[in-house]
């Protein structure tokens, strides 16, 4: 049986046959790389959740169109900061929709920033929490780290 596979494939419908599935799987891995590595997907890694400054309005903001820190806001100024997502409540629970905050230092504040919602403490990429973790410091529990740590 293998030797008749062979034998077609040594002649001209073999060799066309051959071709053609070639160019099939060809097509398919292009549908499929196409499909899997779109250029909406590329389009969603360039856009990020900004802040006005100004207003405290979100908005998402294409990182690809401005070189500089600050990006144009909807208020019309170049008052668009990331966002950091605080994800806490006042009692230190876990809320389920972020409150997005601008940092002190983006905006040139001295001192560390505090959520405007809870009052809880907000870093640069601020983490997720996790149910039983420990909330972030309010102001009033807040100690800023010593220069020896």
């Amino acid at each position: 049986m293998l030797e008749k596979v062979r034998e077609f494939l040594r002649g001209p419908a073999g060799k066309v046959s051959a071709a053609v599935g070639v160019l099939l799987c060809l097509m398919v891995l292009y549908v499929s790389f196409r499909s899997n590595f779109s250029n909406d997907l590329v389009a969603s890694s360039r856009t990020r959740i900004y802040i006005d400054a100004e207003t405290g309005k979100t908005f998402m903001y294409d990182v690809t169109k401005s070189p500089t820190f600050a990006v144009p806001a909807p208020s019309g100024k170049n008052t668009g900061y990331p966002a950091e997502a605080c994800f806490w409540t006042k009692d230190g629970k876990i809320r389920s929709e972020p409150f997005y905050v601008v940092l002190n230092s983006y905006v040139k504040k001295p001192g560390p920033t505090f959520c405007p919602d809870c009052g809880r403490l907000v870093v640069d990429h601020n983490p997720v929490p996790y149910p039983g973790e420990k909330p972030p410091p309010t102001k009033a529990e807040y100690k800023p780290p010593s220069r020896n740590e």
